[in-house]
């Protein structure tokens, strides 16, 4: 089975799809901390990320490491653990610049269908991401659009970077990347067969139960098929 999670920045994707695939005993893919990885690797080189086509074949040509286990995630770049490193501000600030390469996505976009289709031969995946139902895996079983109002994604964001940004840092780097982001990903409105649920006054377990609820949900209609 495949669970595809997509959503604005700060909506809660990356906790609740982790935890869902943990409850479920999923696999689990993060497909924005592979931009991030990008990310790390373009500055780390010196690289212009205005410069398309240069940031493109730092891409092609990254070896990327991509752990699906819900409870351990890690990420390696070349060789260098990454897991911290891409949460890091100045990634923040730059990942937009990679998210709207076109060469860059084609690239990720076909690494990450890759990991999906590998995980079909174990227990599934939960995927999430911006453009996952659309795009990544259309063929999800269950598609999920998570939203939540801009103060609630503020908050969350907030907690997740401890403290480390501004009231209006956050509120710019959510409502910039998301506006950024916009322009080559649909996930502001829900896809065809997606589920929206707005998390902004629910717990964390809450949506969790939610999805996993409309899971179980999936898979007996599909038994009875």
């Amino acid at each position: 089975m495949i669970i595809a999670v997509d959503g604005p920045s700060g909506s809660g994707k990356s906790s609740t799809a982790r935890g869902v695939a943990t409850q479920l005993g999923m696999r689990y893919l993060d497909t924005g901390a592979m931009y991030r990885a990008v990310t790390w690797s373009a500055l780390d080189r010196g690289l212009d990320l205005t410069d398309t086509a240069a940031v493109a074949e730092r891409a092609r040509d990254l070896k990327l490491e991509v752990s699906t286990d819900p409870e351990h995630q890690s990420f390696a770049a070349d060789g260098t653990d990454v897991t911290a490193s891409v949460r890091e501000p100045r990634i923040s600030e730059s990942v937009s610049k990679i998210a709207t390469n076109l060469g860059v996505r084609a690239e990720l976009v076909r690494r990450q269908q890759a990991i999906v289709a590998d995980s079909l031969r174990d227990a599934g995946i939960v995927v999430e991401g911006r453009d996952i139902a659309t795009v990544v895996a259309p063929e999800a079983e269950l598609k999920v659009l998570l939203t939540a109002d801009p103060d609630a994604r503020m908050a969350r964001r907030g907690a997740e970077l401890n403290g480390g940004l501004s009231d209006a840092e956050l509120r710019d780097q959510i409502v910039r990347r998301d506006a950024e982001d916009a322009t080559v990903a649909q996930f502001e409105v829900a896809s065809d067969g997606a589920v929206e649920i707005d998390s902004t006054s629910m717990t964390l377990q809450q949506v969790i139960d939610t999805i996993c609820r409309l899971a179980e949900q999936v898979q007996k209609e599909a038994a009875r098929s």
